[in-house]
Order: structure tokens, then C-alpha cells, then sequence
């Protein structure tokens, strides 16, 4: 029987297969990011006239922000009151995942395909 051997690619064919998926690659963290669909959400809860107790700082925590050059709640107010945005967009989720599902569904048909491929070519369409 004879050993498989696979169809060779040209050096520059290579290069164009690596730049592409750099690309790619690229392109699939930061468009989200310019889009804003992706990144945190963040909303800060103003307080009148804050105080550590008021935001919920203890007193190591406030000999810290201290040390961090904040002397007074005032000025540490933005930085602790920056809370996460949990909230989620049900039709944004929604489509993240039928996109995702339908790469895997392409990805797995694709990959049978070729597969069936190799397996006729290694044994000479013995298999059908």
C-alpha cells in the first residue's frame, strides 16, 4: 500500500497562508473592539460630597489609596466608583452565537469532506 504523501505549497503561498491568518487574527480582536461590541461597560454612581466611609473604603484600604497619592476620598471618588456594566444585549448574544455555531457547523462539514477525500485517495476507493 502506498504511503500518503501530501500536495506541497510553495514557499510564497506559505507566506500569503501566514499574513492571512495574522490578519485575520487581527481583524477578529480589534474590530469588535472599534464596533463597540466589545470591551466593558462601565458606569460610575456619582456621591455628593464623598467620604472613605461613604465609599466603602476601611482604613487599610485608605492608608493604601494614601500611599497611591489620593490624600483625599475626592480624589480616589472616579477610580472607586468605576463599577462593571453587567447588563447583556440578548440580540447581540444571540448572534455571537449562531455565528459561532455556524462556523463550527462549516468548519466540521469542511473537515469531513476532506477527510472522506484523503481516506479515497490513500485507498483507492476501496471504501465505497
Amino acid at each position: 500500500m502506498a504511503r500518503y504523501t501530501p500536495p506541497e505549497q510553495s514557499k510564497f503561498m506559505q507566506w500569503v497562508d501566514i499574513i492571512f491568518v495574522v490578519l485575520a487574527i487581527f481583524l477578529a480582536l480589534w474590530l469588535p473592539l472599534q464596533a463597540g461590541w466589545a470591551g466593558v461597560s462601565r458606569a460610575i454612581v456619582p456621591i455628593e460630597n464623598p467620604t472613605w466611609e461613604a465609599l466603602g473604603q476601611t482604613p487599610a484600604q485608605v492608608e493604601q489609596w494614601v500611599k497611591l497619592g489620593f490624600a483625599d476620598a475626592a480624589a480616589a471618588h472616579d477610580i472607586i466608583q468605576n463599577k462593571f456594566d453587567y447588563t447583556i444585549d440578548w440580540l447581540q448574544l444571540i448572534i455571537m452565537t449562531v455565528v459561532i455555531a455556524g462556523y463550527f457547523i462549516f468548519l466540521f462539514r469542511a473537515s469531513d469532506k476532506e477527510y472522506r477525500e484523503v481516506i479515497d485517495e490513500k485507498f483507492n476507493g476501496k471504501g465505497k
